[in-house]
């Protein structure tokens, strides 16, 4: 158990804190659970408040060019209201659900170069100092599990995944950011596509999914964005041939190039009402809130922040072995997140 010892505001005799998280990881509105180990200092404390906070490194478009930053979309708090005498050991278990929209980090085990960490913060007599920090791990939820690996089948790669901040108009979306999933276009697909662009909004119900495809231009014709949206319940995970029904998706996607002028916008009825089937709402040009003609709000095509790596013909698992090993991942957390902090730390 490795404690580290909060500095900043509560001084150098101040209690130290170790969060462990339980093993593996976990799928977006899953639970998180693990236990916050407290050791006293050189008196004894009042502990006021114990607190977990969800990271995520995200990128932001300004006017300046492009930008990443740490920032927290959710909070909890886990326990508090305790006296911790001097030296004292003291555990406090939580449990709490992840959002979920929280982005997915990893494939089959495979993380796909998003950077998420759980950051714990103590209040000590007014005084609040954010110590330990660890990196989340989330793996897929079944039906995004199954909506990638039908991809890979149908010869898409993954390319790169990152966050971008912001928000996808017309839809559900919750938190400040959305995941983007870069894929590269499967040999059917390379004469009109770049590349297409994946987001799951996932609710408790089932999940918005927004595919947009990079369009390729033509000797007369600029290439543009085209962005449509599938709604699916997390029920249908067992009911559909997924392959078939992925592959369908794509060809209404790419067979709206020669509407770039319609001005469609998202629908807002129920996608998941029995015997909905799957909504399919579409979008084209500039007839959006972004601005940016994708129906993305600070949103701009570009390179993403996971390792590129070529997809294999087995699937999308192969395209992500031999990314980012998971040390490197609990390391990029650490460097990028304690990199925010103005306090130090030190560990015992």
């Amino acid at each position: 158990m490795v404690f580290k010892r909060l500095l900043g505001a509560m001084g150098a005799g101040g209690p130290s804190v170790d969060t462990v998280l339980d093993g593996g990881a976990v799928a977006p509105g899953g639970i998180l659970s693990g236990q916050v180990h407290l050791q006293g200092g050189s008196a004894d404390v009042e502990i006021e408040h114990i607190g977990l906070e969800l990271i995520a490194r995200v990128e932001a478009e300004h006017e300046d060019g492009e930008s990443e930053g740490a920032v927290v979309f959710e909070r909890f708090t886990v326990g508090g209201g305790f006296r911790l005498a001097e030296q004292e050991r003291h555990s406090v278990p939580f449990s709490v659900s992840l959002p979920w929209e929280t982005p997915v980090s990893e494939l089959y085990g495979q993380p796909l170069g998003i950077v998420l960490g759980v950051r714990t913060e103590l209040a000590v007599a007014g005084a609040r100092d954010k110590g330990d920090l660890d990196p989340l791990a989330v793996r897929p939820l079944p039906v995004q599990e199954a909506v990638l690996e039908a991809l890979g089948q149908l010869g898409f790669g993954f390319k790169s995944a990152d966050l971008e901040h912001g928000h996808i108009g017309g839809t559900g979306q919750q938190l400040p950011f959305y995941q983007e999933i870069e894929l590269t276009p499967a040999p059917q697909y390379t004469h009109v596509v770049n590349e297409i662009e994946l987001t799951f909004l996932a609710t408790p119900a089932g999940m918005e999914i927004v595919l947009e495809a990079d369009k390729r231009g033509g000797l007369f014709a600029s290439g543009q964005d085209t962005l449509t949206r599938f709604s699916v319940s997390h029920h249908d995970i067992g009911a559909r041939d997924w392959n078939s029904e992925v592959d369908g998706w794509i060809r209404q996607l790419v067979e709206h190039r020669a509407s770039y002028g319609s001005h469609a916008t998202y629908g807002h009825a129920d996608p998941y009402a029995a015997g909905s089937g799957y909504g399919h709402h579409s979008a084209h040009g500039s007839g959006h809130e972004s601005g940016h003609g994708s129906g993305r709000e600070g949103h701009r095509s570009g390179p993403g922040l996971g390792t590129a790596v070529a997809a294999g013909a087995a699937g999308l698992a192969v395209g992500v072995v031999g990314g980012l090993v998971a040390a490197e991942v609990i390391d990029e957390v650490g460097d990028f997140f304690e990199g925010d902090d103005d306090e130090g730390g030190e560990e015992d």
